[in-house]
């Protein structure tokens, strides 16, 4: 083999060698340290593109769970602070109203009575109003079907499907829980008369909360079952995504126990390389 001065091509080979080894030693601490296979696309374009993808699916699941907890809690608010309120108060309502429909209770009794009555009544009227949960009004027909407002919508997937979309208005139809709307805005229990026909229109107004207590129950196990739902997609997207992007540790320190080798090798190469140019000095003795 010829020996040359100018240009050692056995010591560029193994400089060439040494480099490269180098930058695969950089690369496997990287990942080690990041616990990432995949730090950018080009480590693997279409496992890049697949696991974002996956990753942002995750991302949105997540945030359509958070919306259906919300959704929960405004269920929660509508049955524990509004319906079973107005029908505590639709019951005692009846109550006085069959109390004064009897012969044994005298006029003057019946007129106190119906001061509770009317009390009850502006008590109603004030829950049906002030009702809410963040803002939305819950009980004065804003989530009635065709109310003259913007619908509430729950976001509970990946875009904006019907399917990925619960419309309480049109689950719930949960119209004006006030007086009038109950139909005994104009009651009164003050007359033998007055009470029996309010003791009718309270029966009525206690079937419209009953049957809107069923549709509330009916929403609330839907959105219970859309949440154990959703978790479990979420927890398979991220799996999918882990088993794509993350390092697999154990492989990846053999492959760093491999590179470290090789680097010390091509350096010892380097070396060896640079000394084989000595023999043009025996030569020249």
């Amino acid at each position: 083999m010829p020996i040359r001065i100018f240009n050692n091509l056995s010591s560029q080979i193994a400089q060439n060698r040494l480099d490269r080894n180098n930058a695969n030693l950089a690369e496997a601490l990287e990942k080690i340290a990041s616990g990432k296979r995949i730090q950018k696309s080009n480590d693997d374009v279409a496992s890049h593109a697949i696991s974002e993808g996956l990753h942002s699916d995750a991302r949105a699941s997540r945030q359509g769970l958070r919306n259906l907890q919300d959704g929960l809690a405004l269920i929660d608010t509508i049955e524990e602070g509004g319906l079973s309120v107005l029908a505590g108060n639709l019951i005692r309502a009846r109550e006085l109203a069959s109390l004064a429909s009897t012969a044994t209770t005298g006029a003057s009794e019946k007129r106190s009575l119906q001061l509770e009555f009317e009390a009850i009544k502006g008590e109603i009227n004030r829950i049906a109003e002030s009702s809410e949960f963040l803002g939305q009004k819950l009980l004065n027909g804003s989530l009635a079907s065709g109310s003259l407002g913007d619908d509430v919508i729950i976001a509970t997937g990946l875009d904006s499907k019907s399917e990925n979309r619960i419309n309480l208005n049109e689950t719930l139809n949960i119209k004006s829980s006030n007086t009038i709307g109950l139909g005994i805005d104009k009651n009164n229990i003050s007359t033998t008369s007055g009470a029996i026909e309010a003791l009718a229109n309270l029966r009525n107004a206690e079937d419209i909360i009953t049957n809107s207590r069923a549709r509330v129950g009916a929403v609330q196990n839907r959105l219970g079952r859309a949440i154990q739902t959703l978790s479990v997609n979420i927890e398979n997207l991220t799996a999918a995504a882990s088993t794509i992007r993350d390092l697999d540790v154990a492989e990846q320190v053999t492959d760093l126990t491999k590179q470290l080798l090789l680097v010390q090798s091509s350096a010892a190469m380097v070396g060896q390389a640079n000394i084989k140019t000595e023999g043009v000095l025996s030569l020249l003795r």
